[in-house]
């Protein structure tokens, strides 16, 4: 079936998200592990994505770990600079698709106010068709829950959304409700694959 829709995840399809990469530029690789071993930074922005307020869960974590407060406080002070760059390329493939006429949906674990705060930045993420952000639907992948809401609010039939992601536990959780799904592990990748599903050209595709 060829897709009606195409769902973008954001980080690390069309914005690198890599905290560990941004903390052993600052503070260096050796006093990067030892933080992320002693707090589990990953559940505290599971918190924001699932709906909590930025600032106050960063100086929650922050105060409850005094020995690392500082470093800390940089996932708030820092965000910007953790999520980034863009990934060119598939941004380019998102407006290739939406020329062509193809809905474009987000489908990402984000914040609301890091949401927001990453759209002053990157004006791509107030151009999807449609947006299901889990800060706002109060549910993150790979819940059933929130691929329900794509399916519901978008009326369009699982098994004509096309989704990618870059990790597996989000493409199997599609892929269980009938979801045509592509694991994205690089732009180029990603580029074959809408092609191959007959929405872009070769040359649109670049």
């Amino acid at each position: 079936m060829t897709p009606q829709a195409v769902v973008f995840d954001i980080g690390n399809v069309l914005i690198e998200w890599q905290p560990e990469r941004f903390f052993d530029g600052v503070i260096g690789e050796g006093r990067r592990r030892a933080m992320f071993d002693a707090v589990d930074l990953h559940a505290m922005n599971d918190r924001v994505d699932s709906g909590e307020t930025f600032q106050d869960v960063i100086t929650e974590v922050a105060e409850a770990t005094p020995d690392w407060h500082r470093e800390i406080m940089l996932w708030h002070d820092r965000w910007l600079d953790m999520a980034s760059p863009a990934i060119d390329h598939s941004v380019r493939l998102m407006g290739a698709l939406q020329a062509r006429g193809v809905p474009v949906f987000s489908l990402t674990n984000f914040g609301i106010q890091t949401y927001d705060l990453a759209a002053t930045r990157y004006p791509f993420l107030r151009q999807f068709d449609r947006d299901f952000i889990s800060g706002h639907l109060g549910v993150i992948k790979p819940n059933p829950a929130i691929y329900q809401a794509v399916e519901e609010a978008g009326g369009i039939a699982p098994q004509a959304l096309l989704f990618t992601d870059d990790r597996t536990d989000n493409i199997a959780a599609a892929a269980a409700r009938g979801w045509q799904t592509h694991l994205f592990e690089g732009s180029q990748g990603w580029a074959d694959r809408l092609v191959a599903a007959g929405l872009l050209s070769a040359e649109d595709a670049k």
